[in-house]
């Protein structure tokens, strides 16, 4: 295998990685799976939530475990940009309230590849009216 396929193949698998990561992210918040973010966040993880505030790691953790009211999350727009051992993911989801209301929301993950594995390092939220 020259040097540019075995670079594609990995370019695939890192791809691959990323999106199930990605999914499982999503997945863990709706089933409110703090252990899922202790296994994939970083040590020095930051959150921004849609209202400005910042959560460190162990805040973000926390809260995940806790009913946001929010259901049925589904993704939508996923695109994933890969830097080598750095990755933006930019994705939008839809929710629903208690009352059957629609919501969506933007974010943004910045995922680092540390020890040889992926980390998720940062979070930014933004809700869309």
């Amino acid at each position: 295998m020259t040097a540019v396929a075995a670079e594609a193949v990995g370019r695939s698998a890192d791809d691959a990685e990323l999106s199930q990561l990605n999914r499982d992210y999503v997945r863990a918040v709706e089933e409110r799976n703090p252990h899922w973010f202790d296994e994939h966040l970083a040590e020095d993880f930051t959150n921004t939530y849609a209202d400005g505030t910042f959560a460190d790691r162990a805040e973000f953790i926390e809260r995940v475990a806790r009913d946001s009211g929010l259901s049925n999350r589904r993704l939508l727009e996923v695109a994933i940009r890969r830097m080598g051992d750095f990755a933006i993911i930019h994705a939008r989801t839809i929710s629903n309230t208690p009352s059957g209301a629609e919501v969506f929301t933007r974010y943004t993950d910045i995922w680092a590849r540390r020890d040889g594995r992926w980390v998720c390092v940062s979070a930014q939220l933004t809700r869309i009216a």
